[in-house]
C-alpha cells in the first residue's frame, strides 16, 4: 500500500512537473530542446505517409463499396463475425442481384418472347459481371487494403506511442534544465559576500548553510540532469529507428499499387469482353426481331439491291475490297445501329449513329455489305445497320 502511494505521488509529480514546462513553453517562458533537422525531416515525412495512406485508404474503400450506408453496415458484420471468430458470408453484388431479378422477371414473361430471351441474355451477363466485381474486391482487399490497414493498425501506432514517449522524455529534460538552472542562481546568490556594515556575525553562519544547501540541490539536479539526458536519447534513437522505416513502406506499399492496378486492369479488361460478348449478341438478336428494317423479312421478294448471284468460295476469296466500284445504280443510305471494330484491313469500323452509304457487289457473302464514308471503303456486317433509302 505504502509502495503504491509512493509511486501514485511520484507519478502526478512528474506529470506536473511536465504540465509546467509545457504550459512555460507555450507562453514563451522556458527553453524547448529542439530536435536535429534530419529528425524532424523524419517527423514530418511519418506524418505525411500516415495522412495520406489513410485517405487512400478510405477512399478505396468506398470505391469498392460506394454507398456509405452499406460500407458501414459491412464493416459492423464483419467486425461481429470477427468477433465470434466465424467466416463472413460471401454477399452478393449488386450486378448479381440484378441478373437475378432478370432471370426471374425472363421466367414470368416467357423464355420464348422476345423480351424474356433478352432479359435472360442481359442477366447472365449481369451475373458474370457481378462474379468479376467479386473477384476484384476480393484481391483488392486482399493486395492493396490489407497491406494500408496494417500500416495504420500496426506499425503507426506504435510509432505514435514512440513518439509520445518521446515528448514526455523531452519535457524531463527540459524541467531537469531549468531546475539545474534556478539551483545554480540560487547557489551563486547565497555565495556571494554579505556587506560588513549591514550584516550581523549571525548572518554568516545562515548563508554558509544556504549555501551548502544549494551546493547540494545544484550536484542532484545535474545528476537528475543527466539521467534524463541518457533516457532522452535512447529514446530518441528507438523513434528514429521507427522513422527511418517509413523507407521500407513506401516500397512495401508500391508493390501493393502494383497490384492493386493489375487487378483492376483485369477486371475492367473481363468486364469489357463480357460486354462486346453481349452487344454482338443482342445485335444479332435485334436484327432477327426486327429484320423488316432491313429489307429482309422471311418469305418476302428480296431486296433488289441485295439481290445477286451467289458466289462461289473461290470468287469469295479473290474479292478485293480496294478494287470494288460503287453500282450506278442500286446504293443505299443506311444509319449505323452499333459501334463495330473492324476485325481486319478490308472491313470498316462503324460508330453508332452515323449515317454511311452501303450496296452489294457480285461475290460478296450475303451477310456484308460494301460500306462508304469519304474515302473510307471497307465491309459492314448488315446485322449493325438499318436500311433507309
Amino acid at each position: 500500500m505504502d509502495f503504491s502511494v509512493k509511486k501514485l505521488a511520484s507519478d502526478a509529480g512528474v506529470f506536473f512537473s511536465r504540465a509546467v514546462q509545457f504550459t512555460q513553453e507555450n507562453l514563451g517562458q522556458a527553453e524547448k530542446t529542439e530536435l536535429d533537422a534530419h529528425f524532424e525531416n523524419l517527423l514530418a515525412r511519418a506524418d505525411c505517409t500516415k495522412n495520406w495512406t489513410e485517405k487512400i485508404f478510405r477512399q478505396t474503400e468506398y470505391l469498392l463499396q460506394p454507398n456509405p450506408i452499406d460500407h458501414t453496415g459491412a464493416r459492423i458484420e464483419e467486425f461481429l463475425y470477427e468477433k465470434l471468430d466465424r467466416k463472413v458470408p460471401s454477399r452478393p453484388t449488386n450486378a448479381e442481384l440484378l441478373g437475378q431479378y432478370m432471370l426471374e422477371a425472363a421466367k414470368d414473361f416467357g423464355p420464348g418472347t422476345p423480351y424474356g430471351s433478352t432479359l435472360i441474355k442481359v442477366g447472365e451477363c449481369q451475373q458474370r459481371l457481378g462474379g468479376a466485381e467479386r473477384e476484384f474486391l476480393q484481391t483488392s482487399a486482399i493486395s492493396f487494403l490489407t497491406p494500408l490497414r496494417n500500416f495504420l493498425e500496426g506499425d503507426w501506432r506504435t510509432i505514435s506511442k514512440e513518439r509520445r514517449l518521446l515528448e514526455n522524455r523531452r519535457l524531463d529534460l527540459d524541467a531537469c534544465k531549468a531546475r539545474v538552472k534556478k539551483a545554480k542562481a540560487a547557489e551563486t546568490k547565497a555565495a556571494a559576500v554579505p556587506d560588513f556594515q549591514e550584516t550581523r556575525p549571525r548572518n554568516y553562519v545562515l548563508s554558509a548553510s544556504a549555501s551548502a544547501l544549494w551546493t547540494e540541490e545544484v550536484d542532484k539536479a545535474e545528476h537528475e540532469l543527466r539521467v534524463a539526458q541518457t533516457e532522452f536519447d535512447r529514446q530518441a534513437e528507438v523513434t528514429r529507428l521507427l522513422l527511418e522505416g517509413i523507407s521500407s513502406t513506401h516500397v512495401n506499399h508500391l508493390r501493393c499499387l502494383h497490384e492493386f492496378v493489375e487487378a483492376q486492369t483485369a477486371y475492367y479488361n473481363q468486364c469489357h469482353r463480357v460486354m462486346q460478348d453481349l452487344q454482338k449478341e443482342l445485335g444479332s438478336s435485334h436484327a432477327d426481331a426486327f429484320s423488316s428494317s432491313f429489307g429482309r423479312n422471311p418469305g418476302s421478294s428480296p431486296d433488289p439491291v441485295a439481290s445477286a448471284s451467289s458466289p462461289t468460295a473461290s470468287e469469295t476469296d479473290v474479292l478485293q475490297i480496294e478494287e470494288v466500284q460503287p453500282p450506278a445504280s442500286g446504293t443505299r443510305k443506311a444509319k449505323v445501329l452499333y459501334d463495330y471494330d473492324a476485325a481486319d484491313t478490308s472491313e470498316m469500323s462503324l460508330l453508332a449513329d452515323e449515317l454511311i452509304t452501303v450496296y452489294t457487289v457480285p461475290g460478296m457473302d450475303s451477310d456484308w455489305l460494301v460500306g462508304e464514308r469519304g474515302n473510307q471503303k471497307g465491309k459492314v456486317p448488315v446485322t449493325y445497320l438499318e436500311l433507309l433509302s
